[in-house]
């Protein structure tokens, strides 16, 4: 089922499947694998604003620069504030990368096996099997408060929009 989203990917418009996500709707639940194989889910991070971040792969330029960018962002934002980078690489993968750049405030989740966290929150690229590039800011209480669907998948979100939304929630 695709939603009205299309992003742009090698110069060619390609449909989102799964449930589009507005500002307003109760965040959806979702189960990923962490970089350990354990299953993770939404209600993991109850109680702490969320930035929930999807990339197509994090061995890509633009998905290596943006995770270490929320990285470097987290030591900022406080204790309150949890950012989630979910991609379809296998957990191997993301551990082995996340171990050589570095990162150490970001949670990393691997939606791989089911597709739960692309189709729960619409940013499955049609025919790829890989997540749109897409920044969701959740509420304390659950509530998605901010979605940045970037229609290029080959560009950097607004991080300070992003930042800006955070803000204004805390």
């Amino acid at each position: 089922m695709s939603n009205a989203s299309k992003v742009m990917w090698g110069g060619e418009a390609k449909a989102l499947m799964g449930d589009e996500i507005k500002v307003g709707d109760k965040a959806p639940d979702f189960e990923a694998l962490g970089l350990d194989m354990s299953p993770r889910k939404l209600s993991d991070f109850a109680g702490k604003t969320l930035i929930l971040s999807s990339v197509p792969s994090l061995e890509t330029s633009v998905c290596d620069t943006e995770t270490r960018r929320f990285n470097q962002i987290a030591a900022s934002l406080g204790d309150d504030v949890n950012i989630v980078t979910v991609s379809m690489d296998l957990p191997f993968t993301q551990k082995r990368w996340c171990g050589a750049a570095g990162i150490d405030k970001v949670t990393v989740l691997s939606d791989h096996r089911d597709v739960s966290f692309g189709t729960n929150y619409g940013v499955v690229i049609s025919g790829l099997r890989l997540l749109a590039r897409c920044v969701f800011v959740v509420d304390k209480k659950g509530t998605v408060r901010y979605r940045q669907l970037v229609e290029k998948t080959g560009t950097e979100p607004n991080y300070d929009d992003v930042i800006e939304a955070v803000k204004k929630i805390l």
